[in-house]
């Protein structure tokens, strides 16, 4: 058998074993939180270029809408409703807002652009 047979049996292989750990639900796809949007679960990093909605899971954090409300390269605000309660920050870029146990960082910002990471919490 020669180098190019074996590299070609060895990468089938692998195909075939991450093939079948997907159909036997060991590894989820990353389809399955895009039916969601890309930072249902919390951990995304996106860009953002005029105020609108990001969906996080409502179980997860307490709210399922995260709304950013105003952009500019000096401030971002957020606002989301949880439980009747409404909540909101803002920060200026390099700063981080927490509503609940969603921290929302705002890596950059310029113009009306801005460059978010969000991750969850402990608390």
């Amino acid at each position: 058998m020669s180098t190019g047979m074996r590299r070609r049996a060895a990468t089938t292989a692998a195909t075939l074993t991450m093939a079948g750990a997907l159909g036997a639900g060991l590894m989820t796809p990353v389809a399955y939180a895009a039916g969601h949007g890309p930072c249902y679960d919390g951990r995304c990093t996106i860009t953002v270029s005029r105020p609108g909605t990001i969906t996080v899971n409502s179980h997860k954090f307490g709210f399922g809408k995260l709304k950013v409300t105003h952009i500019s390269s000096r401030t971002v605000r957020f606002s989301a409703t949880s439980g009747g309660t409404r909540l909101g920050g803002s920060t200026s870029p390099g700063g981080t807002v927490k509503l609940n146990n969603l921290k929302i960082w705002v890596k950059s910002a310029s113009g009306h652009k801005a460059r978010l990471a969000l991750f969850p919490t402990r608390y």
